[in-house]
């Protein structure tokens, strides 16, 4: 999937009754200011490290220490899988054979892989396209400013018209994934990372954990046990990425960013950044950011990245007719937009993010 290179994150304790600890990450879009209150002295443990090309950190807290170390030895070591399946970067990885077959024969992939490919389908057809995983078939860019790459004009000219996720064939019964032209190449980064994240929280649960936060380069999924307060989760505002632009309380769902701000380069003039539109090939020219709120996953997922490039009204009739979702969109007027719901929910924020 497309590296990812957040801010740096910090720990540290801030002012409050009881215990508490702050968790400040950058992101695409959002810095996530994560605060985890107990009303009872339950063990807590943090953890980071480096996964899918950013930082994931995981913080839980339950009655047994020694039960949240083997739940998040878990947690990361289930995402650290799935990754080696999804990363279209890795040779061996499943997405890596299903490009290398296209145009020539199904592969076989595992049902993760199935359900995220399906997912992907879901918002092309929700987007009439604006999402498309297929986006890889133009080449592969690196956002890393010390050492950028952008494929030539005409390699994007030239591999344009095989962007179509509708190429894509998927086989429930057989268990298989087919790209129909060949040359085609599947790029997942901007769908399998949350669905990732969510197999994290899901295996601590399956540990006994109920009280947990996976933050994966600023896309949160939290779930909180009945008597555990919520999490606070801080958005940092895409017009100004040091300050954050507000807060808001979590208990169980889905905090997702696609942003234009945190992963670019600078070239003869031009600002690439990693939200590519699959109708040009090149890095979209709309909103700023996009940074939704969800209870379910597939409600959520690759939602952002398709109304970044739908663009100022279209992106914001995508996520109000997106049922279950919440958004904030802030365009490159300097103007946001907060859907009425998501206004509800936000808290001014002024604290300075970390």
């Amino acid at each position: 999937m497309r590296e990812m290179r957040p801010a740096a994150a910090r720990v540290a304790p801030a002012p409050d009754r009881g215990r508490r600890a702050v968790l400040c990450a950058g992101a695409a879009l959002a810095g996530w200011a994560v605060t985890a209150r107990a009303s009872a002295p339950d063990a807590r443990l943090r953890e980071r490290r480096a996964l899918m090309g950013t930082q994931v950190d995981i913080a839980v807290q339950g009655a047994d220490s020694v039960l949240l170390r083997v739940a998040v030895d878990a947690a990361f070591a289930r995402m650290a899988a799935l990754e080696a399946v999804m990363s279209h970067y890795a040779p061996t990885s499943r997405v890596a054979a299903i490009n290398l077959a296209a145009g020539i024969q199904p592969v076989p992939v595992p049902r993760e892989l199935l359900d995220v490919l399906h997912m992907a389908a879901g918002v092309s057809r929700r987007s009439s396209g604006a999402f498309d995983a297929t986006i890889g078939s133009v080449g592969r860019w690196d956002f890393d400013p010390q050492a950028p790459r952008r494929p030539s004009d005409a390699y994007i000219r030239e591999h344009l018209g095989s962007v179509d996720w509708r190429q894509l064939v998927l086989d429930d019964r057989a268990g298989s994934a087919y790209l129909r032209r060949r040359g085609m190449r599947l790029d997942l980064g901007g769908i399998a990372k949350l669905y990732i994240l969510q197999q994290g929280l899901d295996t601590l649960r399956a540990h006994g954990v109920r009280t947990a936060l996976v933050n994966g380069g600023g896309d949160v999924v939290a779930t909180t046990a009945p008597q555990a307060s919520a999490w606070r989760v801080g958005i940092r505002d895409p017009r100004s990425p040091a300050r954050l632009l507000a807060s808001l309380d979590l208990r169980e769902g889905f905090v997702a960013s696609s942003g234009d701000y945190e992963r670019f380069f600078l070239r003869d003039g031009r600002r690439y950044h990693h939200v590519l539109d699959p109708r040009t090939g090149y890095p979209t020219d709309g909103p700023r950011g996009v940074t939704l709120v969800g209870r379910e996953l597939q409600a959520v997922n690759g939602l952002g990245a398709a109304a970044m490039v739908l663009g100022t009204a279209q992106g914001r009739e995508l996520i109000r007719g997106s049922e279950g979702v919440q958004g904030l969109v802030a365009f490159a007027t300097g103007e946001l937009w907060v859907s009425r719901g998501l206004r509800e929910q936000l808290r001014p924020a002024g604290t300075q993010a970390g």
